[in-house]
């Protein structure tokens, strides 16, 4: 481990204060044991960041016990959390959105220069075999870097060179202490079936082969990093107030589209752009060159992708509840709008409607669409669907489902503020009493 400690000297300086990700097994504490050498000739602060699961209850509370006495023993800062309860996500995703949101809040704390994890170079032969499998983005193929700036700090892998019997062997050497968790050796996790059966094939062909992965790596980050620049401008131009320009994105080249669409994604998924793959750029893709004007697609984390004519945009699924409101002087639609009621007026416009309460069933009402409607439309002599309507007036799909539409009691459509009004206004008649105008 001596090229690990020399790399950690001439990375640190003095005073820098270096969070590090400790869970008390045999990689974090090697990672551990360095920087604690490495501390004898650069004067830096270590912070250990020491996350409970609380799957294996009693081994996880005796490793927390263990990693704090380590760290009163050798002087170091010791950072504590216990995830008491999950959500109902997967469990890894949760976990590692957990534990990450401690790393950053404890790099905010102690305005820590570096975060330092223990992955390894089998873990980077996994990462890059899963992805391999599972399909991924160019810089999703080449896995985790060795350092990654993500801004506030540099995320730091200093054990990627090494393996995993690399790493096992300073240990015993050294006789150093650390904790085994044994969910590592079950094969219904994905990642153990690929340490337990693949690797060690690949390494049958080639020892060091995870060099080579860590090449490959490199070599592929690199690509990306070139492939960023180039769409810089053009990411800029196609892209505005979180839409894509359809049309223009099109003029690119495939590999320049799907390097924008990677990073667009990204905007939205952040932390979790683990959960997308090559498939949902692929999807995103077909939709946006689908001959139809307005296509819908589901991604992973309730959020949908649609494109409506001219642009694409992505948009969470939080869809709102149905509403009805009683119409009576004024009613506010959130987000729509507002429906008054006027003693007066010369506009005839879609924006308002003139009404004969002997011809319809009072109350009034607005509510939100439902599946079937249909409408009456002034002029015409048939029905109408609303879905229809809504194509014909090019009305974004994502505020279809909560626009609003006017009916009566017997919830006869009267109206479609802004769009259509029915077979019942009679602005051309002497005969109405009731004015109702809509504004956005």
């Amino acid at each position: 481990m001596k090229d690990v400690e020399k790399y950690l000297l001439n990375l640190l300086n003095d005073d820098d204060y270096i969070v590090t990700a400790i869970s008390g097994g045999p990689d974090s504490m090697c990672l551990l044991d360095i920087l604690v050498k490495v501390r004898k000739y650069k004067k830096i602060k270590i912070i250990v960041a020491h996350v409970n699961h609380n799957v294996r209850v009693i081994e996880s509370e005796n490793e927390k016990v263990q990693v704090e006495k380590y760290c009163k023993d050798n002087n170091l800062i010791f950072e504590y959390m216990k995830i008491e309860k999950y959500g109902n996500d997967n469990f890894h995703d949760y976990a590692r959105s957990v534990r990450y949101n401690f790393f950053d809040e404890l790099v905010s704390k102690y305005n820590a220069k570096f975060l330092m994890t223990a992955h390894h170079g089998d873990d980077l032969m996994e990462t890059i075999l899963m992805r391999v499998v599972r399909g991924s983005s160019l810089s999703g193929y080449a896995g985790f870097l060795k350092e990654n700036n993500i801004g506030k700090y540099t995320v730091v892998r200093p054990l990627i060179t090494k393996t995993k019997l690399e790493i096992q062997e300073y240990m015993d050497n050294n006789n150093l202490w650390y904790a085994i968790d044994k969910s590592n050796l079950k094969d219904v996790y994905t990642r153990n079936r690929y340490r337990k059966y693949i690797l060690p094939k690949l390494k049958d062909e080639n020892k060091n082969v995870h060099l080579k992965f860590l090449k490959f790596s490199e070599k592929l980050n690199e690509l990306s990093n070139f492939l960023e620049k180039y769409t810089d401008d053009v990411y800029r131009s196609i892209i505005k107030e979180k839409k894509i320009n359809i049309k223009a994105l099109l003029k690119e080249d495939k590999v320049v589209i799907d390097n924008i669409l990677s990073r667009y994604l990204y905007n939205f998924y952040k932390n979790n752009i683990y959960m997308i793959n090559d498939v949902n750029i692929d999807a995103i893709y077909k939709c946006i060159i689908n001959k139809r004007s307005n296509v819908i697609i589901d991604l992973p984390g309730n959020y949908k992708f649609i494109k409506s004519y001219s642009f694409g945009y992505i948009l969470r699924d939080d869809t709102k509840e149905a509403y009805k409101y009683k119409i009576n002087d004024e009613v506010h639609i959130n987000g729509y709008g507002v429906i008054k009621r006027l003693s007066s007026s010369n506009e005839t416009d879609n924006n308002i409607i003139y009404l004969d309460s002997a011809e319809i069933s009072l109350p009034l009402f607005v509510r939100s669409r439902k599946v079937g409607d249909k409408m009456l439309v002034k002029n015409m002599h048939f029905e109408k669907r609303v879905k229809n309507i809504f194509i014909d007036c090019k009305i974004p799909l994502d505020i279809r489902d909560n626009y609003p539409i006017v009916v009566d009691s017997l919830d006869n459509i009267l109206w479609i503020p802004g769009l259509k009004k029915s077979q019942f206004d009679r602005k051309n008649s002497t005969k109405y009493d009731i004015i109702l105008k809509y504004e956005r």
